[in-house]
């Protein structure tokens, strides 16, 4: 079932049922204010007549007072429009998920979102994982029906980052990918094909690194003047070291401006990285500017000698 409410004008407002049992609740990122409460209490008045008090919500956007007209009790799990959950997040939602909807067969989950639906999107998806490795085979029309949604609602405006976080998810399921605690250290940055960011050409690109959310490095700002073409390679020394979830961010600072633009964003990490090095293509990294470009990381391993550390080696993937 899916609903499209025109609410007013230049405003929409999506309620689908994914499964029999899991309901997504989809609001714009821009909405007034007045008219999202109204809106709010026409869906939790549907949600009522037709599940009564079997209904959780998880809300997958940022925390607000009002969502709780949807429900009493708000599951508040969101994190950034356009990003991937940390993976421990995602692990922590497939698990309410399951265990509300195992209690009673009336229960339906409601995943609300203000935004992209690439948030619904990863927790659809990493969920027909989770239930593909711990239900029963007569769920095999439900991953069905969330693999159709997220292959024709989601798929089409999600972010490579949060794909990948997906894969992540499945392979820690199946056993495909093993838990990497090992500390990491970060050394190099390469861009190959430093796009030009301004109209008579050049680029001035900086790197800002976030770990679980929170700044832990900012490069100093290159000059690069080519056609398209050009590549660097930003060091890091000493290394930076890295565990969990990693956001790369890289910016063009502009010429005459005290303003700067997003050349491409990227999420991984570390328990998926095996070898001492990534690459990433430009179909792989997020909000990419316009241009050709490839992002390769150069990372050693920790290794402790006479309470020293020193590098092992450095290997392009």
């Amino acid at each position: 079932l899916s609903i499209s409410l025109v609410l007013e004008e230049n405003y929409d407002l999506d309620l689908v049922y994914v499964t029999e049992r899991i309901i997504c609740v989809s609001f714009p990122s821009v909405v007034e204010e007045n008219s999202y409460s109204c809106n709010l209490r026409e869906v939790a008045s549907m949600l009522r007549s037709k599940h009564g008090h079997n209904y959780l919500l998880f809300n997958l956007s940022e925390k607000r007072s009002d969502i709780n007209q949807l429900h009493p009790k708000v599951l508040d799990c969101g994190w950034p429009d356009h990003h991937a959950p940390a993976l421990e997040k995602v692990c922590t939602i497939c698990k309410a998920m399951d265990t509300w909807m195992s209690a009673d067969t009336h229960n339906v989950v409601v995943l609300h979102n203000q935004g992209n639906r690439g948030r619904t999107g990863v927790v659809v998806a990493a969920y027909m994982h989770y239930s593909h490795m711990s239900g029963s085979a007569d769920q095999a029309l439900d991953r069905f029906a969330m693999k159709r949604f997220y292959e024709d609602k989601v798929l089409p405006v999600s972010q490579p980052s949060q794909k990948r976080y997906v894969g992540y998810f499945s392979g820690l399921l199946s056993g495909q990918i093993q838990i990497n605690n090992k500390p990491l250290f970060l050394h190099h940055v390469l861009l190959h094909g430093v796009p030009d960011c301004e109209y008579q050409g050049g680029c001035r690109p900086f790197l800002k690194i976030y770990q679980a959310m929170h700044p832990v490095y900012t490069s100093g700002i290159y000059n690069v003047h080519g056609d398209g073409q050009t590549s660097i390679c930003i060091t890091i020394e000493p290394g930076l070291l890295l565990k969990g979830d990693i956001l790369l961010k890289c910016y063009h600072k502009r010429f005459h401006s005290r303003s700067r633009d997003v050349i491409f964003r990227v999420q991984f990490h570390t328990c998926a990285v095996h070898d001492l090095g990534m690459t990433f293509g430009k179909d792989e990294l997020d909000e990419t500017f316009r241009g050709t470009m490839t992002f390769r990381t150069k990372q050693v391993q920790q290794k402790k000698k006479d309470d020293q550390t020193s590098n092992l080696e450095e290997v392009d993937l």
